[in-house]
């Protein structure tokens, strides 16, 4: 082989090279998207942080950086933990250290990120917008402040069993399966709230459910926040919307002129309405109301 065709192959070599490298710096570069900002997806009591489901891929194909922790006593496979429900729950964690962890998880981040939370996630949103910890906030069937309560049987019926008032707060609770189809995925296939039930649903500290009922559930309505969202679904049967709009008119009776806050209800949403088939416009009207808040 001359020296003259040695040359040519090394130039095509070069040229490759330096395709590949580009095409892998260009999709790098649209995949880091550096202008939006961190989303932290909350969730909430029973179940693990896999109930949020395909909205962590569809906020980060929405441009967002999103990060879903689990809450700190439920790592691991919902099997194993179910299997394991019997035993003492640690009294480690209260309420208190929940959003404790949370918040410095955000403490670590290069700025507030826009916080999304579920059920007792939401609950977890309104106080970390009290310590200044979210740019936004959504509270999504979210439980309600300390305080704020409603007679509806649906309600009553739900929480009596996780709050276990006669009950040891050492011994954790583990929702059965008609439980789970009444609370949380009424109106939806057995095939569906069965195949949810394996796959998410875990035992429960009532040590930290029922310190949702005492001084660490409390808010100051009067305090200014970051504009905050409540919504809530009308066939919600663990958290009615009815208990939504009551946690929303609270702060809009008391709170300071500068804060937000706004409430949307949807029709036909149940308490796994992130994993029904309608998700994807709940996430929609959520991404708007960010954008609207944070341009």
């Amino acid at each position: 082989m001359n020296s003259k065709s040695i040359f040519k192959k090394a130039a095509l070599v070069v040229c490759v090279l330096l395709l590949y490298v580009n095409g892998f710096a260009a999709n790098d570069t649209i995949v880091s998207n550096p202008k939006k900002q961190t989303i932290m997806l909350i969730s909430g009591a029973f179940v693990t942080a896999e109930g949020w489901g395909e909205w962590k891929r569809y906020f980060e194909e929405k441009g967002y950086n999103v990060v879903v922790p689990e809450w700190p006593y439920k790592t691991g496979e919902p099997g194993t933990l179910k299997e394991r429900y019997k035993e003492k729950m640690t009294l480690e964690y209260d309420l208190e250290k929940i959003v404790d962890y949370h918040a410095a998880l955000i403490d670590k981040m290069p700025e507030k990120p826009i916080l999304v939370g579920h059920s007792f996630g939401g609950l977890i949103v309104q106080l970390l917008l009290q310590r200044d910890k979210g740019a936004a906030g959504i509270a999504y069937h979210s439980v309600p402040a300390k305080g704020v309560f409603v007679f509806k049987y649906s309600f009553l019926k739900s929480l009596w069993g996780p709050l276990g008032i006669f009950r040891s707060k050492e011994n954790p609770f583990l929702m059965s399966f008609t439980q789970w189809q009444y609370a949380f995925t009424n109106g939806m296939p057995e095939e569906e709230q069965r195949a949810y039930y394996n796959k998410l649903v875990v035992p429960e500290s009532r040590q930290v459910l029922r310190a949702a009922l005492k001084k660490q559930g409390k808010i100051d309505f009067r305090k200014a926040h970051a504009p905050l969202l409540f919504v809530s679904g009308s066939t919600d049967n663990i958290i009615p919307a009815s208990l939504n709009k009551k946690n929303y008119k609270k702060y809009i009776k008391h709170q300071p002129e500068g804060s937000i806050t706004e409430y949307k209800e949807f029709e036909g949403r149940n308490h796994l309405a992130m994993s029904q088939s309608t998700w994807k416009e709940d996430a929609d009207f959520i991404l708007g109301w960010i954008e609207k808040q944070t341009k």
